[in-house]
């Protein structure tokens, strides 16, 4: 390597590094396996719950919880991650868990995207970005493609980081099956 190019890539390195570190190191604060999860309440949408607004992590105790994180409402990746939810939410059901996602999409939006892709399962609005911040979830201005798998307890002990959509539901549910097994 010459040292004109070593300089220019110790320069790159180093503006990255200072800039933004939080992106480059973003795993060291990460939810952590076999800890509390974070805590939220946000408003959120679910067709057949009308009456409720907000939803906390409490409203799962007792339930096993897949809770995913996802771009944006309508777009082609989060509508076959959802629909792939959808398809399969009568076997996360028997398997005593809920299915919620998370974006920054209005509750509005949210309700507009249940509607038209007839999802049956909570969708909630994290405007603000904290919640998808506490679970290193977010790249400005959307959230990533995470998936947390929580136990009956609030307890983290599984997660998918940088989803693929598709197949990503059937992947959970095995992982699902497994982990009851664990922690039964």
């Amino acid at each position: 390597m010459k040292r004109r190019q070593f300089i220019k890539s110790f320069v790159l390195f180093s503006s990255i590094l200072i800039g933004k570190p939080s992106r480059l190191f973003a795993s060291i604060n990460s939810v952590r396996l076999g800890k509390k999860a974070p805590d939220f309440l946000l408003y959120g949408f679910n067709k057949n719950n009308l009456s409720k607004k907000e939803w906390s992590l409490d409203d799962y105790s007792g339930k096993w919880l897949i809770l995913y994180f996802y771009p944006k409402d309508f777009s082609s990746g989060c509508t076959l991650e959802a629909k792939g939810f959808q398809d399969n939410l009568s076997k996360f059901k028997k398997l005593n868990s809920c299915v919620v996602g998370i974006s920054a999409d209005s509750k509005e939006e949210h309700e507009s995207f249940c509607s038209s892709a007839k999802l049956g399962y909570t969708l909630l609005s994290d405007t603000t970005a904290e919640i998808s911040k506490s679970y290193d979830s977010w790249l400005d201005p959307y959230s990533k493609r995470n998936t947390f798998m929580i136990n009956q307890k609030g307890i983290v002990v599984y997660k998918w980081i940088g989803v693929r959509p598709i197949g990503h539901a059937q992947e959970i549910l095995e992982e699902l099956i497994k982990q009851q097994r664990i922690y039964a």
